[in-house]
């Protein structure tokens, strides 16, 4: 867990899947002035366990309340997520309402549904980093020049054959499986304040975007112009000001 203080109502930042909380400081630092700012890695991600074996929904949700309930034990919380982690926080706050305050979910959504080989291609996909790369240099020569390569390999490990991403393959494949299942009942029973949150060039089409809004009414959307599903990262100045306007007005 990172805290990086600041003022006001706590806000927690959570990563999406095969990222860690690294990736989130430039959001967590550009909301320091309004709110107390905390950041975890999940399971299975960054420096939290490795190759933890529990990676159901219910696991990563237990633990975000257990986070929950030690930095902020008298006020609910603000929660952020981005793809995976957008679906721990509204399952989080579908579970315990009462220690959250508001949601917003950047790239993510309750429909599941992917094809069932999508797991074991994404896992596949993992496995052919030749890791540990020799040097950062290698791992910039395997994962190319974009602001998603910048955050893994900002986040390899030094180990004594190179560096290392902070996930194993099978353990994200077994991660995203969970994800893809279908969230409706606990998205439609959501009673805190939700915003979704999705990139112009994202993962989910038009339809899917309104399919959220479909089943929940009340929840509002807003959609930026650029990026990519890792907008975060590569539409911050956007992402950041609908964050803004949404907490703070």
């Amino acid at each position: 867990m990172t805290d990086l203080g600041g003022a006001g109502r706590t806000l927690i930042l959570l990563h999406g899947l095969a990222g860690s909380a690294r990736e989130l400081l430039p959001t967590g630092r550009a909301l320091r002035d309004s709110f107390r700012v905390v950041l975890i890695d999940q399971r299975g991600h960054g420096r939290s366990t490795r190759r933890p074996e529990d990676l159901s929904r219910e696991a990563f949700v237990d633990d975000l309340v257990d986070v929950i309930e030690t930095v902020s034990q008298d006020r609910p919380v603000v929660l952020v997520g981005q793809s995976m982690g957008a679906h721990t926080a509204f399952l989080a706050a579908a579970a315990r309402p009462d220690l959250v305050d508001r949601l917003v979910l950047l790239e993510g959504h309750a429909a599941g549904g992917e094809p069932a080989s999508a797991a074991a291609e994404l896992g596949a996909f993992f496995s052919t980093w030749p890791a540990p790369f020799a040097d950062t240099a290698a791992a910039r020569a395997f994962l190319g020049e974009s602001r998603l390569a910048d955050a893994w390999i900002a986040d390899l490990e030094t180990t004594a054959e190179g560096v290392r991403p902070r996930f194993d393959p099978d353990i994200m494949e077994r991660t995203i499986r969970a994800v893809h299942v279908p969230r409706w009942d606990e998205w439609q029973g959501l009673e805190v304040p939700v915003l979704a949150v999705f990139a112009e060039h994202g993962m989910f089409s038009s339809e899917q975007r309104d399919e959220l809004r479909r089943r929940r009414p009340q929840t509002e959307c807003a959609v930026l112009r650029g990026g990519t599903h890792d907008a975060h990262l590569d539409a911050f100045e956007e992402w950041v000001a609908a964050l803004r306007a949404y907490l703070l007005h």
